[in-house]
């Protein structure tokens, strides 16, 4: 049972580590375009190339 007052607090601690990082994701608008990154996978073009090179011209 002693080992209870150890776990306890260590997973307290963690939840309110998690619920910052939730906040902090939230408050840095990580959530703001969910359909972008569905529709981008889908794409031809790659974000890892410059605008102008078209990756269909090799």
């Amino acid at each position: 049972m002693e080992v209870l007052s150890f776990l306890i607090p260590i997973s307290l601690f963690l939840g309110v580590v998690g619920l910052v990082a939730f906040v902090w994701t939230v408050r840095s608008n990580q959530y703001d375009d969910p359909e972008g990154d569905a529709r981008r996978i889908l794409s031809d073009t790659y974000d890892d190339h410059p605008a102008e090179d078209d990756p269909t011209d090799r």
